[in-house]
């Protein structure tokens, strides 16, 4: 396509970003016949992709080994192929900073990066979450100082907001629905057939805006709804009822309800991230939500939360001061390998400050820092567990091995409800099942 935008003839594109969503994506394109450089400035993840081992639990080393034998993968950490390339899809991270505030650091140094290649007729999306008018504000003028070129006439920009969904094997990538949009009418026509090639449903909006408003959404609505949960849940406890029947009982009836279930507090790239975009962009224009605000208080308490149960439930049993203590799952939510924005790493930091000794087994995930400390994954085995005053399960991994914990642990303090089958227990205490105040 690249000096001819007459009609989409895009086969070679280039992903920038090989992590949770640009590696399935590439892989995703790969699959469907196009040639796909993808650009990481991690040379550690480079080289893995160059010897087929995989960091992503989605992704195995065999499809690895089979795409590099395809010929038309390339992994690189060198933007110099962007001349090479039809079309460019931006799917770089888009963290808070310490104010809780975007960063778009990342994505600048990487549009800026493109800009010194990019080529009449080429196609820019932009898949990553951030806030409205990003596309229109930040990346347009950055591709077009750099460059030299006007976009919508020289070339094209659109934004389509990522949904993959890391550990969910009920879709597949090209199972959910892109929404698109182009800055131009024309921009949008060469999205739209782009991703059609890929996907097998595509939607499209009227605006960049409208597309970046329709994913922070999303995730405010979960983190709105699971932040309520949660807060309910901690109402039952003290009430002695247990949320989880409640939630239950809740969903026999047909419409009206949609279940969401309490933890530890919402981790991950994009719940707690996204509804602060929103609420940022909102406060430039003199606006707020309550809504998000509320919410990122309740989630940011929850672990907080955890550690004052779990202090309640040592004393309870007579644990020493220094007691010690193993988390089961510091992944932000089940069969991953990622730790961005999990509670695990808050309350880690919490009871160590308490002054216990704390340790944590993830099947996933060897080291991590939290609260200026490293900590490795120990064996979980019966000499540790009953050496361990209590385990707190903070993610539900599918391999969880439940029973084992459950026998040989002093105390399970249980904040997914994994242990609901198990029976009534004297040394098992699940988040939002009740037991009353106990300190």
């Amino acid at each position: 396509m690249t000096g001819n935008n007459s009609k989409n003839l895009i086969k070679t594109i280039a992903v920038i970003g090989q992590g949770y969503v640009g590696l399935p994506l590439s892989l995703l394109f790969l699959s469907k016949g196009f040639t796909v450089y993808g650009v990481d400035k991690d040379l550690g993840k480079i080289r893995a992709l160059l010897q087929a081992k995989s960091y992503l639990p989605d992704v195995t080393d065999e499809e690895l080994s089979q795409s590099l034998e395809t010929n038309r993968y390339h992994p690189t950490d060198e933007m110099s192929c962007i001349p090479l390339v039809d079309a460019i899809i931006i799917c770089v991270p888009t963290p808070l900073n310490s104010e809780h505030s975007p960063d778009l650091t990342i994505l600048e140094r990487a549009v800026a990066d493109i800009s010194r290649y990019l080529q009449k007729g080429q196609l820019v999306i932009l898949e990553s979450s951030t806030y409205p008018g990003t596309t229109r504000e930040v990346i347009k003028p950055v591709l077009e100082q750099g460059s030299g070129l006007t976009a919508g006439i020289d070339f094209h920009i659109g934004y389509s907001p990522e949904r993959i969904d890391p550990g969910n094997e009920s879709f597949k990538v090209e199972q959910i629905t892109k929404v698109i949009s182009g800055l131009t009418p024309e921009c949008l026509k060469l999205a739209e057939e782009l991703y059609a090639k890929v996907f097998e449903s595509v939607v499209s909006v009227s605006s960049p805006e409208v597309a970046e408003f329709t994913k922070l959404l999303e995730n405010a609505h979960r983190l709105v709804n699971i932040s309520f949960i949660n807060e309910l849940a901690t109402i039952c406890d003290e009430m002695n009822i247990d949320i989880w029947e409640v939630i239950e009982a809740a969903k026999t009836k047909p419409f009206g309800f949609t279940p969401y279930y309490p933890g530890p507090g919402i981790g991950g790239h994009c719940i707690p991230v996204d509804p602060l975009y929103l609420q940022w962009k909102a406060q430039k224009a003199g606006l707020t939500s309550k809504f998000i605000e509320i919410a990122d208080e309740v989630n940011r308490k929850a672990p907080h939360y955890v550690a004052a149960r779990i202090q309640a439930l040592l004393k309870r049993h007579n644990a020493p001061d220094q007691a010690n203590l193993l988390i089961y799952g510091v992944a932000y939510k089940r069969d991953i390998n990622d730790v961005r924005e999990s509670p695990a790493l808050d309350l880690i930091s919490l009871l160590a400050q308490s002054g216990h000794h704390v340790s944590y087994h993830d099947p996933y995930i060897e080291e991590i820092e939290a609260g200026g400390q490293t900590y490795r994954s120990v064996e979980l085995h019966e000499e540790i567990l009953k050496n361990t005053h209590c385990v707190i399960i903070v993610t539900d991994h599918s391999v969880i091995p439940i029973d084992s914990i459950a026998a040989h642990a002093q105390i399970v303090f249980d904040t997914r409800n994994v242990t609901d089958k198990l029976g009534d227990k004297e040394n098992i205490y699940r988040f939002g099942a009740g037991h009353g105040n106990l300190t």
